[in-house]
């Protein structure tokens, strides 16, 4: 379990996380839902130690975030931040190999070739394995990505945005995929999402935040509500049960 006590960050006078408090359970699904600006990527950076918080405390499975050795916390949490941009040309299959660098410090054995070999054949990218990151679509380049994050073989996976510019069919198969992670191998995944749809129907728990804090948080029925969406989004919505999920609709 994740558990995050009291956060706080700041930015000058600008207060982005306001004592922010919450738990995470394993083999779960939890989604970051907000307007833009609420603290949703501040706060799956502060949890994986991109950033430093300005005050409370994380706990990963009841160890102070701040004990973690750095090569040992590689191996319990991976993080796909929204912008990815790697300078030098590489193949799909190099780009998954760096998965393996907490434990092989860039000299990888055969078990680890066999945990990259594994992360293509899930992400289905073993036909286009020796292709360059600039030769493939946006969907593509981003299952290579989560490759990567798979052959790390952590615990605790976290993905800032991991849909962002992709299209329907590609957004789903991500989606699709991180479910199969969590069902399958037993991971916790935790996502900061747009998409209050995509989070309704993937996602065992959702989190409100705005403003810098947390809002609501439960599952789809607790959270898809006209009123609390309403009120987070400024935005009138109509919500509605199709084939047991709850879907709003936003115009």
């Amino acid at each position: 379990m994740i558990e995050v006590r009291n956060i706080v960050k700041e930015y000058g006078n600008l207060r982005v996380l306001d004592d922010v408090s919450l738990k995470i359970q394993k083999g779960k699904i939890t989604s970051f839902i907000g307007p833009n600006g609420a603290g949703k990527s501040t706060l799956l950076s502060i949890i994986s130690r991109l950033i430093d918080k300005d005050a409370g405390k994380v706990y990963i499975e009841g160890k102070e975030l701040e004990k973690w050795d750095a090569k040992e916390l590689a191996k319990k949490i991976s993080i796909l931040k929204q912008f990815n941009h790697i300078n030098i040309r590489l193949t799909v299959r190099d780009l998954v190999s760096f998965g393996r660098f907490p434990y092989s410090n860039g000299k990888l054995t055969e078990e680890d070739w066999k945990y990259v070999d594994e992360a293509i054949e899930y992400m289905k990218l073993k036909d286009i394995e020796h292709k360059y990151l600039d030769q493939l679509s946006g969907g593509q380049r981003q299952r290579a990505y989560i490759a990567m994050v798979i052959a790390q073989d952590t615990d605790y996976i976290l993905l800032d945005e991991p849909l962002n510019n992709l299209d329907i069919k590609h957004s789903v198969e991500i989606m699709r995929i991180l479910r199969r992670l969590v069902d399958e191998k037993g991971k916790t995944v935790i996502i900061v999402i747009h998409d209050i749809n995509f989070a309704s129907c993937y996602s065992d728990h959702i989190v409100v935040l705005n403003n810098g804090r947390i809002i609501e948080r439960g599952g789809a029925k607790d959270i898809l509500r006209e009123d609390l969406l309403r009120r987070v989004y400024e935005l009138e919505f109509c919500i509605t049960d199709i084939n047991n999920n709850r879907i709003c609709v936003y115009y």
